[in-house]
């Protein structure tokens, strides 16, 4: 544990973001002293160096990599969010892929303003991790979490409770990075994966969880507790 924390508190920005960075500032400095230097009139550079500081503001805030670590150490039967954003899904579903049976969902949407960095929602053990391809509808309709191309990470807790988490591509996305490997053991305040420009994760619970979140309520990634298992 004292190893993971000295890592990641070196950590400020994603990695995710680092070209996406790094080319965008030298994209718009070049646009930028192109307009200083050609352009009689600095209006032009003034507008577009204005407006692309903000978008680059707004991107820098998308790929933070935020310190956080679960303020309890009893996780046990704990579902925290696996992502910053809003409760847009709380429904039985038939989940007929892995389990065959009803399961509770409960789907978090990430809008461009959130960070995107996904955390494990629960401790135990990868069982397994599969990438499907798919489309790219928007992220909070109900189809896209079986439609929209995703990650899917099956999780056994230490009670032997299996918890699938979906990363799902949006309407924007176009990369899901999934960190997770099968037969690793995983923990609450370590990173499943990230998901570029808007998006979703679904956590896929079994009948009788108690679910401690309600729609529309925003969330804390490795924060809010969104279910107890019984």
């Amino acid at each position: 544990m004292i190893k993971r924390i000295k890592k990641l508190k070196k950590i400020r920005l994603h990695r995710e973001g680092t070209d996406t960075l790094v080319y965008g500032f030298i994209f718009i400095a070049a646009i930028a002293l192109l307009l200083w230097r050609f352009c009689d009139n600095k209006a032009p550079f003034w507008c577009f160096t204005v407006i692309f500081a903000v978008v680059y503001g707004i991107v820098i805030n998308f790929f933070r990599c935020p310190i956080r670590f679960f303020p309890s150490e009893d996780t046990e039967k704990i579902v925290v969010a696996p992502a910053d954003g809003r409760i847009v899904v709380i429904e039985e579903v038939d989940e007929d892929k892995y389990f065959h049976e009803r399961r509770i969902m409960v789907s978090i949407f990430m809008s461009l303003f959130n960070v995107h960095a996904n955390w494990f929602p629960v401790d135990g053990r990868v069982k397994l991790v599969a990438h499907h391809n798919g489309n790219f509808h928007k992220a909070w309709l109900p189809k896209a979490s079986e439609e929209n191309e995703h990650a899917d990470v099956i999780i056994t807790t230490p009670d032997g409770v299996d918890i699938l988490c979906r990363q799902i591509a949006g309407a924007v996305a176009r990369r899901i990075v999934t960190y997770a490997k099968e037969g690793e053991d995983c923990y609450i305040d370590e990173h499943l994966g990230f998901i570029k420009f808007g998006s979703r994760v679904d956590v896929y619970l079994p009948l009788g969880t108690e679910i401690c979140v309600k729609m529309g309520q925003a969330t804390t990634g490795d924060q809010t507790i969104i279910a107890k298992l019984k």
